[in-house]
């Protein structure tokens, strides 16, 4: 262990302090929402059929990890300056290397995520259609190599269930943020019991999806227009990236410091 222990509350006041900054403006959530009432009048049905696909996915990826799973023998690619050999091997990395290697895997999906939004927003709202149930997947891929980041195998159930979490974090109200914040603070601790309580409300996991859909609003809602929607669906789908990004890390990062702490006292 090379973190002591005063590094390693700073890290988690870090953290702290981003979970205090995340009460959002309620308002503006709900009103965010209002533009896919319409959306989902206009979308042809195959597409709509496109989405209802992607939801069946997540809710295969819930249980079994389905096609949205990552391959965590591509962790090495993260820490290419440094001798890993093996998945096993990054979960006892210094905090430092594993921030960084995030930071290098934000940097270029956010890059893929502008390019994706630009193509997706040349047709208007035909393309974004298509447009959401992608973006959905790179928010969940990206989620699971920020686990393989920090040394959390996405192959685990555990696991699965806490990037959901991440997701609905993302599109909560502040209600739902604190509850959230509640659940993933003693995850590990009480791994049992939070897991059922998540397994429980995942039940209703449709309606969860297309709750974190409808939270696109406003940013999507000028990718609508055909060709000037290109401009815009690069910021959007750049932008969302970059904050189911920052919540996946700031969730793992508090996860493993708490873990460094707990072995710190024992």
């Amino acid at each position: 262990m090379t973190e002591n222990k005063a590094f390693l509350l700073n890290e988690l006041e870090e953290v702290k302090a981003w979970e205090k900054d995340q009460s959002g403006l309620w308002f503006w959530e709900k009103l965010s929402r209002l533009p896919f009432k319409l959306i989902d009048k206009l979308t042809p049905a195959f597409i709509q059929n496109k989405i209802g696909q992607l939801l069946d996915e997540m809710g295969n990826y819930i249980q079994s990890g389905g096609k949205l799973l990552s391959d965590i023998s591509s962790s090495k690619k993260y820490y290419k300056h440094l001798n890993v050999q093996h998945f096993d091997e990054v979960k006892d990395l210094p905090l430092i290397e594993m921030k960084s290697a995030v930071e290098k895997l934000k940097k270029s999906r956010k890059n893929i995520a502008t390019i994706q939004g630009a193509s997706t927003g040349i047709g208007g709202f035909l393309t974004l259609g298509i447009d959401i149930p992608i973006l959905l997947s790179m928010q969940i891929k990206i989620l699971q190599d920020i686990a393989i980041c920090y040394g959390y195998n996405p192959n685990e159930k555990k696991e699965r269930i806490f990037i959901i979490k991440c997701l609905q974090y993302v599109s909560a109200d502040v209600l739902g943020k604190n509850t959230i914040l509640d659940q993933l603070s003693h995850f590990d601790q009480e791994a049992d019991k939070v897991q059922r309580e998540v397994l429980l409300e995942m039940q209703g996991w449709k309606e969860v999806v297309f709750a974190y859909r409808d939270t696109f609003g406003w940013k999507k809602l000028f990718q609508m227009v055909p060709v000037f929607g290109v401009v815009f669906g690069a910021f959007s789908n750049r932008s969302m990236i970059h904050d189911i990004a920052e919540t996946g890390e700031m969730f793992y990062r508090k996860r493993k410091v708490l873990e460094r702490l707990h072995n710190h006292q024992h």
